[in-house]
C-alpha cells in the first residue's frame, strides 16, 4: 500500500513538472557588454541535469538549452538543489554550488528550524566568483525565489547568522558575512514572486490526504532505495531522511515521524504560499547592483458568463485538469485573492510574475528598450504554460531555442 501511495506520489510530481534558430556561433565575445557566464536555475520539484534518465528539465522535448546556449558562444552551467527545499536552504545549496565547498545552512537556521547546519561538499562550478568574477542567473518558477534570497544574502549576509555564530563562538558561512556581489542580473521566469494559490488548493486537498506528508515519505522512501537518486534525488539530507548505516526500518521510520520537517515552514510549500512569499518579500528586496528581468506565462482565457479562467487547449494535461480550474476559479477576499489573480499557467497565477508586491518596496517597470539596474524590469507576458517556456511540453508555436538565444543576448549586452 505504501509503495503505491509513493509512486502516485512521484507520479503526480512528474505530470506537473509531465523549432529552432540557425545554428553556429551568435555573435563574437568581444562585441559583448560582459563575459559573465550563465546559470540555470530549476523551481519546485526540478531536478539537476543527470537525473530523469537524461531528461533535460531545462529543454524537455525541445532539447537541451544548456547545451544550445555553449554551442552559441554563451557558458551556461546548471544547478540542482533541493527541489521541496525552502528558498533559504536552495541558496545556501546554490552558492556552494557555484563557489565549491560544503554547504553550510547556517547555525541559527538549523537550530532554528530543527535540521542538520552541513549538507554535501561540491568542487564547484564557478570558484573564480570568489575572486571577483560575475554571473547571470536565468531562473524558473520557485527558481526565482530562490535567486533573489541568494542575491540578498550575498550583498546583505545575515545579521541574525553573524549575532549567534559570536554568541556562540561557532564559525560563519561568507555567504553570511555580506559584501559580495557577483550576481549581475537575475532572470525570473514564471516565478511567483508573491505567491500562488495553488497552495490553497493543497491544503485543501490534504483535509482528506496529507499531500506533503505523502512527498516527504517518498522521499524518505526513494533516499533508501539503490539508484533512486540518479532518476530523481530530493536533496533533502539535511533532515535526516536517509538511512543510517546498520539503522534498522523500525528505528528508521520511528525517527523520521518524530522529524520536525512535517511542521516546519522550513520548506517549499510555505515559501510558495501567498503568506509565505510576502515574508519573504518583506525583506529580501532587490539590490541596486543587480538587473531584474521577469517573463510572465499564462495559457488561460475568461468565461464571459462566469468570469472565471479556464485552461486553453494544448495546456499540459495534468494541470488543464487538476490545477488550472482552482486557479482560475479561486477568490479569497481575506488574502486580498480577487479576480486579478485568475489568470495563471497552469501552476503559478500571472499578476505574480513580473515581480515583488506583496509587502515590498521594489519597483516594477515595464521595458522599454533599455535595462535598468536595481528595478524589476517587466518582458512582458508570453502565451505559454508553466511546462511550455522551458520545453518539458512542445508547443510547436513557441520558439523555445530563440528565445533562450535572444535572452542570452541581451544579458551579455549589459554593463557591469
Amino acid at each position: 500500500m505504501k509503495c503505491c501511495r509513493v509512486m502516485f506520489v512521484l507520479l503526480g510530481l512528474w505530470l506537473v513538472f509531465g523549432l529552432s534558430v540557425p545554428g553556429g556561433r551568435a555573435e563574437a565575445a568581444a562585441s559583448r557588454a560582459n563575459d559573465a557566464p550563465i546559470v540555470l536555475l530549476h523551481g519546485f520539484t526540478g531536478w539537476g541535469r543527470e537525473e530523469m534518465f537524461g531528461f533535460k528539465y531545462w529543454g524537455g522535448v525541445r532539447g537541451d538549452i544548456e547545451q544550445w546556449l555553449n554551442d552559441n558562444g554563451y557558458r551556461t552551467y546548471t544547478l540542482a538543489v533541493g527541489p521541496l527545499s525552502s528558498n533559504w536552504d536552495r541558496a545556501c545549496e546554490a552558492y556552494a554550488q557555484l563557489v565549491g565547498g560544503t554547504v553550510d545552512y547556517g547555525a541559527a537556521h538549523a537550530a532554528k528550524h530543527g535540521h542538520a547546519r552541513f549538507g554535501r561538499t561540491y568542487p564547484g562550478l564557478l570558484p573564480e566568483l570568489k575572486r571577483g568574477g560575475r554571473v547571470h542567473i536565468i531562473a524558473h518558477s520557485q527558481g526565482g525565489q530562490t535567486a533573489r534570497m541568494l542575491v540578498s544574502l550575498l550583498e546583505n549576509g545575515s545579521q541574525e547568522e553573524r549575532e549567534y555564530a559570536k554568541e556562540h563562538n561557532v564559525s560563519l558561512s561568507p555567504l553570511f558575512e555580506g559584501g559580495h556581489r557577483f550576481v549581475l542580473s537575475v532572470t525570473t521566469i514564471a516565478t511567483p514572486h508573491d505567491g500562488t494559490t495553488l497552495v490553497n488548493m493543497v491544503d485543501f486537498t490534504d483535509r482528506f490526504f496529507d499531500l506533503q506528508k505523502a512527498v516527504l515519505e517518498a522521499a524518505a522512501v526513494a533516499s533508501n532505495v539503490p539508484y533512486t537518486s540518479q532518476v530523481y534525488d530530493f536533496k533533502l539530507d539535511q533532515w535526516g531522511l536517509r538511512r543510517q548505516p546498520g539503522e534498522s526500518f523500525d528505528h528508521y521510520f520511528e525517527r523520521l515521524k518524530r522529524s520536525p520537517v512535517w511542521t516546519s515552514t522550513d520548506t517549499a510549500r510555505y515559501d510558495l504560499s501567498v503568506s509565505g512569499a510576502e515574508k519573504l518579500n518583506q525583506w529580501v528586496q532587490a539590490s541596486p547592483n543587480t538587473y531584474y528581468l521577469s517573463f510572465s506565462t499564462e495559457r488561460t482565457y475568461r468565461g464571459a458568463l462566469t468570469g472565471n479562467y479556464y485552461p486553453e487547449l494544448g495546456m499540459n494535461a495534468f494541470s488543464a485538469v487538476v490545477c488550472a480550474p482552482f486557479l482560475g476559479s479561486y477568490r479569497n477576499p481575506t488574502l486580498g485573492i480577487d479576480d486579478r489573480w485568475l489568470e495563471n499557467d497552469g501552476i503559478v497565477n500571472t499578476v505574480s510574475m513580473n515581480g515583488p508586491k506583496r509587502g515590498s518596496s521594489d519597483r516594477i517597470v515595464p521595458y522599454d528598450g533599455a535595462l535598468k539596474k536595481g528595478v524589476w524590469n517587466d518582458m512582458g507576458t508570453y502565451n505559454v504554460d508553466h511546462l511550455e517556456i522551458i520545453g518539458v511540453d512542445p508547443n510547436p508555436s513557441f520558439d523555445i531555442r530563440a528565445f533562450y538565444l535572444r535572452l542570452a543576448e541581451q544579458l551579455a549586452s549589459l554593463r557591469p
